[in-house]
């Protein structure tokens, strides 16, 4: 199908709007202009466990919380390019030059595939997407989910760490021996989930891993 059609019939099908209110909005615009004179003025710096560089644009909450709920849950996957719009400028604004100049890779927290076939898609694959073609950085799938465990939010921030060990691997050490990788996801929270996975890219070779999210939660 031409490129041209395909994209006027999903933007008919999957209208763009504000992640912020929902509202319709302009297809070369990232929010309304109401929410974007609410936006606050700097990201977040945060790390994931085992002191991972991440940023995210908002705190979790109010406006920003619901985006990321709708995102998710009502299969809101048009917010993703509005999202990852947030979350390049974030990595812009508080990655160290050096860093972001050696990039290599983007990628994201991987879902087990039973979550996958029920969801249908992966919320953090489609931001780290996106995230890849803004930044102008190639995006590379690394790790794959080998566990089940339980749901994060469901369990006490005591209990996260233990949660997520042995629950990704490498998919191929060899793409990743001696690149500097950006792991992308959603939100963090304990920065478990994202710590065990730069751990594992780091254990398999990687020269630098760092991280950013759409929203920090408040910090445990």
């Amino acid at each position: 199908m031409n490129s041209k059609i395909k994209k006027r019939l999903i933007g008919i099908l999957y209208p763009n709007r504000c992640p912020f209110c929902d509202k319709l909005i302009n297809e070369n615009e990232c929010a309304c202009e109401k929410c974007i004179g609410k936006l606050p003025e700097f990201s977040v710096k945060r790390h994931a466990l085992g002191g991972w560089l991440c940023p995210a644009p908002f705190v979790y909450n109010g406006c920003y919380a619901d985006a990321v709920k709708r995102f998710k849950f009502l299969k809101r996957k048009n917010y993703s390019a509005d999202m990852a719009y947030y979350i390049a400028g974030s990595i812009l604004e508080l990655y160290p030059p050096e860093l972001l100049q050696a990039i290599d890779y983007v990628t994201c927290v991987p879902m087990h595939k039973k979550d996958l076939k029920r969801r249908r898609y992966n919320q953090a694959e489609l931001l780290a997407r996106d995230c890849s073609e803004l930044l102008g950085i190639d995006y590379l799938e690394t790790l794959k989910k080998v566990k089940y465990n339980k749901k994060q939010h469901t369990l006490k921030a005591s209990l996260r760490y233990d949660n997520v060990k042995g629950v990704f691997r490498c998919i191929d050490p060899l793409q990743v021996k001696g690149k500097n990788i950006i792991i992308i996801d959603d939100i963090i929270t304990t920065g478990a989930t994202l710590g065990e996975c730069a751990k594992n890219l780091k254990k398999a070779g990687c020269a630098n891993v760092a991280c950013a999210v759409f929203c920090s939660a408040q910090q445990f």
